[in-house]
């Protein structure tokens, strides 16, 4: 059996396997260990659990993906998304669960696949001791759908530095983060085909790391803007060579969409089975509500959208096993995740009634962390154009 052959089969096995034990023992350990059973996020002045964050970090969950050689784990697709899975059930704090995976998932594959092995030397064992932030920096604030559009600039001078100039928006990790992979023009007139990407310490002169973003869910994720002013980067901070940027970029988003649901897989497993036991237990009328039609209906609709959204999630993983292309399978298990979380988060206020909708039960708290999906990764009004040229009709 090749290793090709050993990946899809384990995918296939956990993809059947709602109960798989290296899920339980995340979810259980997360439970425990993690915090957000008290997470209150009033006001927009969560605080990123900083604490939690390195004692994933001493689990090894940051290592999942990095191969053994630089330091990581080197686990399979099946062990990554299943560990997110149990980690998205296990703790509340969708917000530490969602920055747990996109800097796996986003900065350290880009270091992984993309750096020298002194880039990784100097970065990766930062990052995966916990003790380290990355942010990945491509969107600008007049940038967002047509992220090729950068107006940042490396100017590669006569000794062979570059001068950085630009102003990064909406980033996770944004405000704390050691580092930066940025992507700017080094050729402005080549367009798409002359954007390069560059490791970018943040206490370098000229970079200015925003304060940190209100917004509506996800309050406990770092996530803000940084500026570059004359930015002195040395000839060793470019990532690959001048003009992969975009190449570089379009990689690693197709493995961001395909894994960093993974958690909010998990915490819709929770949802359902919190809004079940509500339901039982929850008597009106002389009988629990789970009894009603309505409510029964809704329950159901809600664990065919987690399975759903689960098959999608692997089906996605299984492209990037074989190699052949995961655009479109990542693509959907966006637009699928998204929606459903969004539907379901509704569902599950809806059946708690006023509770639902209070702060207090932090029912509302789980649509409001919802409506992200429908926006980081790119939106899913762009993803469906993604599937749309797929399918030839654009």
């Amino acid at each position: 059996m090749t290793n090709t052959d050993a990946e899809l089969l384990a995918l296939t096995r956990a993809m059947i396997d709602l109960d798989h034990s290296v899920k339980r023992e995340a979810a259980e350990w997360a439970a425990t260990a993690l915090g957000g059973a008290d997470l209150v996020d009033a006001d927009h002045r969560s605080v990123f659990a900083v604490d939690d964050w390195r004692r994933c970090a001493d689990r090894g969950i940051h290592r999942l993906m990095v191969p053994k050689e630089y330091g990581g784990l080197g686990a399979d697709r099946a062990t990554t998304l299943l560990t997110l899975e149990g980690l998205g059930y296990g703790c509340k704090d969708n917000g530490l669960t969602f920055a747990l995976a996109s800097q796996i998932v986003s900065s350290q594959v880009t270091l992984t696949r993309f750096a020298t092995d002194e880039q990784r030397e100097r970065w990766l064992p930062g990052l995966l001791d916990g003790s380290l932030f990355a942010a990945l920096a491509m969107t600008e604030p007049d940038s967002g759908s047509d992220a090729f559009s950068l107006r940042a600039t490396a100017e590669k001078q006569p000794d062979g530095t570059y001068v950085l100039n630009g102003h990064k928006a909406y980033l996770t990790f944004g405000p704390v983060a050691d580092l930066c992979i940025a992507f700017a023009s080094t050729r402005p007139e080549a367009g798409g085909w002359g954007i390069s990407a560059f490791l970018v310490p943040m206490d370098l002169p000229g970079v200015v790391q925003g304060p940190l973003r209100e917004k509506m869910g996800m309050r406990t994720t770092p996530f803000g803007d940084i500026e570059f002013h004359d930015v002195v980067l040395a000839s060793d901070a470019l990532l690959s060579r001048e003009g992969a940027g975009a190449s570089i970029f379009s990689a690693v988003l197709d493995i961001e969409r395909a894994y960093v649901f993974a958690p909010q897989i998990g915490a819709m497993e929770r949802q359902l089975h919190d809004a079940t036991a509500y339901a039982l237990e929850r008597e009106q009328g002389g009988q629990p509500i789970a009894r009603y039609q309505a409510v029964s209906h809704r329950l159901v609709a809600m664990k065919e959208r987690h399975e759903h959204c689960r098959l999608l999630l692997y089906r996605a993983a299984m492209a990037d096993v074989t190699g052949r292309g995961m655009s479109l399978a990542a693509s959907l298990a966006k637009i699928a995740t998204a929606d459903a979380g969004i539907a379901s988060s509704v569902d599950a206020a809806l059946l708690h009634g006023a509770k639902g909708y209070v702060s207090e039960f932090e029912i509302e708290r789980q649509l409001r962390d919802a409506v992200g999906g429908l926006v980081y990764s790119g939106t899913t009004d762009v993803l469906r154009n993604i599937v749309a040229r797929h399918l030839g009709v654009v």
